[in-house]
């Protein structure tokens, strides 16, 4: 059956815990973000932009979109749960990165947030050679607390247009003891010229230790090689090591998304995308995890393979126009009781038709993995980007966009944004943090694009999203909200269980090839990719 046909069918033969509230939507033109859900408080973090036109320092190529804050990310403080730290990308660039990184901080668990600061990351942001970010755009911001209530962001910076070659780069990190309020100069963890870049960077502070800090990223060469690079402080971020590359997965292949997770009792898992070229210029990709039982410095290989990764991408399937969605990354939490959580978006469930939202979990440190089972409360829609986090109750939370809500109308691609949670990983309670709001609105970059990533952190009591949305009605491409939602609070939607292929996915032909076509559209390559030119389109 066509996606279009599922939609137009879905209130009839759908049951009712599947189809919510949202379901339906009109058949006219929405033009503005309609109001936050009832009994749900939205605030929104982003203000106007401070940086001017031309702060690059060169000239630039490519679309801006001023006042287009997106990708957000978010730490919240365990030395203080009510101290949080969210960091987003400020005017984003539609050939790559953003004029800038801008930090904000909560003091009451995200009920209210200071002014957004920039960063110096780059040279709109206030860098310059003498404080380490003299580079004409930043992207792919990251934060994490360790355990004593320091806090590290990190940022990719490079200089010129990433779809061009010849671009230098740097992998940033910043460190702050007063919560976010202030913040070190940057220190460079790696810096390449036009023979390498390096991309989709993170950082995590490890939360049984706070004198060790790491951060994980894929490095491309003009060997056509794209290995992860690590690096760790031992001594709370003063220092750092010599970056090196842990895991290479061969000429033509490369990781990506790489994220480190702390297990409560000690030892690290990184959690990475592996994309492979086969001769014929096909590619595959699959998740898979490293171990490490000595803080990084020694990691178990081969790594454990988690799952293959069968994204299609998301589109808008009244006109076709794509969506940069993250399709292929992966989003990872750790609990307290040493559970891990892995979701992505993933098409096996709709036998390569669309995508949904794809959880894997693993009670052995990383060593073994379920199959992937679907979670996303309406199964006939397109469901996109998935944040993951784990409460200290063990409640796994979930954050993702879907379009249940849209209708026929060609001129606007209507767009919901859900928490799902569970305790056990089969039975999930849907909540509606936003939407509709209209998709078309958003900056464009290889498609409408809020970022590959959204943020969600887990407190003792509350889970707090951190989200990009279009907001038509004030003029403006997007601005990030925050909201809390406590883990006590009611829900009206009915319970929806987890959804398991009853036999392993078959990837017909078909299929696989819009898989490829999807990693190749998040690449931005539409040639057989060379994979330094591939990635460092990635920004």
């Amino acid at each position: 059956m066509a996606l279009g046909k599922i939609r137009g069918d879905r209130c009839a033969v759908l049951v009712a815990a599947l189809c919510l509230a949202a379901c339906g939507g009109g058949g006219g033109s929405s033009s503005q973000t309609s109001p936050p859900p009832p009994g749900l408080t939205q605030t929104r973090v982003s203000a106007a932009t401070p940086f001017t036109s031309g702060c690059n320092g060169a000239a630039q190529t490519g679309q801006l979109y001023v006042n287009g804050p997106v990708e957000p990310q978010l730490a919240p403080n365990p030395a203080n749960p009510q101290n949080l730290i969210g960091v987003w990308q400020q005017d984003r660039w539609s050939n790559g990165g953003a004029q800038g990184l801008m930090t904000s901080v909560s003091l009451d668990g995200g009920n209210t947030w200071s002014k957004p600061a920039a960063q110096p990351f780059s040279t709109c942001a206030g860098g310059n050679s003498a404080n380490g970010g003299g580079y004409q755009r930043a992207s792919d911001p990251w934060v994490t607390f360790s355990p004593d209530g320091v806090a590290y962001q990190s940022a990719l910076a490079f200089d010129g247009d990433v779809l061009q070659p010849g671009s230098s780069g740097a992998v940033l990190v910043s460190r702050s003891a007063d919560g976010g309020q202030t913040w070190s100069t940057p220190l460079a963890l790696i810096q390449d010229g036009a023979t390498a870049f390096n991309d989709k960077e993170s950082i995590t502070a490890d939360s049984n230790n706070s004198s060790y800090v790491y951060a994980v990223w894929d490095r491309l060469t003009t060997g056509n090689t794209g290995p992860t690079y690590f690096t760790r402080s031992t001594d709370g971020g003063k220092t750092w090591q010599p970056a090196q590359a842990i895991y290479d997965p061969g000429v033509n292949n490369q990781t990506i998304g790489n994220q480190v997770v702390t297990l409560p009792g000690g030892g690290l898992v990184l959690v990475f995308t592996e994309i492979d070229q086969a001769s014929n210029g096909t590619l595959t990709s699959h998740f898979s995890a490293l171990r490490s039982g000595d803080q990084g410095s020694t990691w178990m290989l081969p790594p454990v393979v988690i799952a293959e990764s069968l994204g299609v991408g998301a589109h808008d399937d009244k006109t076709g126009a794509p969506i940069r969605d993250g399709t292929g990354l992966p989003a990872v939490a750790a609990g307290a009781n040493g559970q891990l959580a892995l979701t992505w978006s993933d098409a096996r469930f709709s036998n390569g038709n669309y995508d949904g939202i794809a959880l894997s979990l693993s009670g052995d440190g990383g060593a073994t993995w379920s199959a992937p089972v679907e979670i996303n409360g309406d199964p006939s829609v397109q469901a996109f980007t998935p944040s993951v986090r784990i409460a200290a109750d063990g409640t796994i939370g979930i954050t993702y966009f879907d379009f249940r809500s849209d209708n026929s109308n060609p001129q606007n691609l209507l767009t919901d944004y859900w928490l799902t949670t569970s305790q056990n990983g089969s039975r999930w309670s849907e909540r509606q943090l936003s939407g509709p709001f209209d998709l078309t609105g958003a900056p464009q970059d290889s498609g409408y694009f809020l970022g590959d990533y959204q943020a969600l952190a887990a407190t003792a009591a509350d889970f707090v999203p951190l989200f990009a949305q279009v907001d038509a009605a004030d003029g403006i491409p997007a601005s990030i909200y925050a909201a809390s939602l406590p883990l006590s609070a009611p829900t009206t939607a009915a319970m929806v269980r987890a959804r398991a292929l009853a036999t392993p996915v078959a990837v017909s032909h078909d299929f696989a090839a819009r898989v490829s076509d999807a990693i190749r559209h998040s690449l931005r390559d539409q040639e057989p990719p060379r994979r330094t030119r591939a990635v460092r389109q990635r920004r």
